[in-house]
């Protein structure tokens, strides 16, 4: 009797420890991948965090800002946080589809997300050029300028991830994790757009303040 206890608790285990038939990958939770880029987002919010604290810290001590004439000027940040928040739509379709496994819709996704983040970052020179102030000219510069710096390197890695996945996704080998790599790159691009809003309210809105 306790020998076929013994045999049969053997099979449950031996069974119990089969996942051949489980998916080789997951979306969302499911994904070590989903937690990395969460756990990533969270380190880099923070750094934007203490870098948005030390601009306030520095004008709490200037009698005047911005130490230059004049703010930057409002045309290309508004038009480039128009161009963000318009981003997300190409975005969002390249997640829901490559969620769905859809190919076809993934890789029109990714040449949509691809062609605006290459549009933004032609933008985003343009904003570097309307600053009105130099990194090494004051406080005021250097902050803002940092400001602009940390996000647009966030910008360039999720822009040239972009570009590297849709080549992939057009090339192949098309494998399930390639469609977890996209997912995951759209929920990186939603961090990108939203932490924008903050920082241009900060860099555009607060020197008009007075």
């Amino acid at each position: 009797m306790g020998r076929q206890t013994e045999l049969a608790r053997a099979r449950v285990d031996g069974a119990a420890l089969d996942v051949s038939h489980l998916p080789s990958f997951g979306f969302s939770h499911r994904s070590l991948m989903w937690w990395g880029t969460l756990g990533l987002m969270a380190i880099e919010g923070t750094v934007f965090a203490l870098a948005i604290g030390a601009y306030f810290y520095l004008r709490a001590f200037a009698s005047r800002w911005p130490m230059e004439d004049q703010p930057p000027a409002l045309l290309w940040g508004t038009v480039n946080t128009l161009l963000f928040l318009a981003s997300l739509w190409p975005a969002h379709y390249a997640k829901r589809a490559a969620e769905a496994l859809d190919l076809r819709k993934v890789r029109l996704g990714l040449l949509m997300t691809s062609a605006a983040e290459l549009a933004i970052l032609g933008v985003r020179a343009l904003e570097f050029q309307t600053l009105n102030c130099r990194w090494d000219g004051s406080a005021y510069g250097s902050i803002v300028w940092m400001l602009m710096g940390l996000h647009t390197l966030h910008l360039i890695t999720d822009a040239y991830d972009t570009l590297v996945l849709t080549v992939l996704m057009h090339t192949g080998p098309i494998e399930g994790k390639r469609y977890v790599d996209v997912s995951e790159n759209s929920l990186y691009w939603y961090f990108v757009v939203w932490s924008w809003l903050p920082l241009y309210a900060v860099i555009y809105g607060v020197p008009r303040l007075g």
